[in-house]
């Protein structure tokens, strides 16, 4: 199985206790993925990600249809990173890392996701067409939403 990766960063002009508050709170994904994901989370969720929790969500990643979706947070390094895994859902494989980094403008952002597709050399077709175009869909927008729910503050 070939493993891919796809890397976005993003400079949110927040703290990085702000920015760890934000995103290790599960019930905030939803507000920064696209809509037409149709992402919905079945798990009751706690406020914080923890080591060995598992997520369960449907979502709607291509052409309208209907996906179980099942993550586990294997790492928690509060406020540094946490990483999820896929368990079950439309990737072979998944491991998304996000960490969070000072900087001088608020917190640096880094997504790092390696990823494996299934349906062999039809899979290796559609990363192009399709599944690169789509996680950039999804990244482009969590950006968008973020700059407006933390816009810069010029005094």
């Amino acid at each position: 199985m070939k493993i891919y990766t796809f890397e976005t960063k993003q400079i949110v002009p927040i703290s990085l206790d702000e920015a760890w508050d934000f995103f290790s709170n599960p019930a905030n994904l939803s507000r920064i993925t696209p809509p037409e994901m149709g992402f919905e989370v079945l798990t009751k969720l706690p406020d914080k990600v923890y080591a060995g929790m598992i997520i369960k969500y449907y979502v709607r990643p291509l052409f309208n249809i209907k996906m179980n979706w099942v993550t586990e947070i294997t790492q928690v390094n509060a406020p540094k990173f946490f990483i999820d895994e896929q368990r079950f859902g439309p990737y072979k494989f998944w491991h998304h890392q996000h960490h969070f980094r000072e900087h001088p403008e608020g917190v640096e952002m880094v997504d790092i996701v390696n990823y494996g597709l299934p349906f062999g050399i039809f899979g290796t077709l559609a990363k192009p067409i399709i599944v690169e175009k789509k996680l950039k869909q999804i990244f482009d927008y969590r950006k968008t939403i973020l700059e407006k729910m933390f816009p810069i503050i010029i005094t």
